[in-house]
């Protein structure tokens, strides 16, 4: 399902020098495993989900995605991937602030020009217990009901990846639980790749295997 191959990214400073983020980190998936990154800020945990999802282009290295060699496709051409195969849900939860909970979920199946959009969507926002809270804006939901919709879109589609980056990161203790719950819960009965951000080791034990970075590189790769 995704294939990491000796990735590394490098960014240029105000200096001229580089600065490298990401040194030769390599990983396989297979579909359906479950897979969380740790490790302290600045270790290139976001940078390594963001090349694997194809939201930026690795310096050297490469990686696959369900078959899909993402390294020589074009902007464009990576996006189509993403909205094919790939699951986002993100710490800052990204709502479009002037659409309702129902009409974000929509957005990405209106995108893949699904003419089923609304009845999926619906679906979807009472299977994350948000059936009464459809016509709600984001600022009328709390932080925990804005990422359930935030779930609720991520699965939508049927991705065949999710990729979480700090899924609880905003919330607070008992939002987060409600919050770990419902992703592990969903991701297992729809079968989905799941690969998640954290810096909380409890939060990774829970998936089968654990990546941890330092400095940029592979300080560990193990079995939770």
């Amino acid at each position: 399902m995704l294939l990491a191959n000796q990735l590394s990214k490098q960014y240029r400073t105000a200096h001229g020098d580089y600065l490298t983020v990401l040194d030769h980190v390599s990983f396989e998936l297979a579909p359906g495993d479950t897979f969380s990154i740790v490790g302290p800020s600045g270790s290139g945990k976001t940078t390594l989900l963001g090349l694997c999802a194809g939201l930026d282009r690795a310096s050297s290295g490469t990686i696959e995605l369900n078959g899909v060699k993402l390294d020589d496709l074009s902007e464009d051409e990576r996006a189509a991937v993403r909205n094919r195969y790939v699951g986002f849900v993100f710490q800052n939860f990204q709502l479009i602030p002037t659409l309702t909970a129902l009409e974000n979920v929509m957005v990405p199946l209106e995108l893949r020009n699904e003419p089923n959009a609304e009845a999926i969507a619906r679906q979807w926002l009472e299977k994350v217990g948000l059936g009464a809270r459809l016509d709600h804006y984001p600022t009328q939901l709390s932080g925990g009901e804005q990422q359930r919709v935030c779930i609720a879109r991520a699965f939508s589609t049927s991705p065949k990846i999710l990729f979480a980056d700090e899924p609880t990161g905003n919330l607070d203790a008992e939002n987060a639980a409600g919050i770990v719950d419902l992703i592990f819960d969903l991701n297992r009965t729809a079968g989905t790749t799941l690969v998640l951000v954290t810096h909380d080791l409890d939060l990774a034990r829970r998936t089968q295997r654990i990546l941890k970075l330092k400095g940029g590189k592979v300080e560990e790769l193990i079995a939770a």
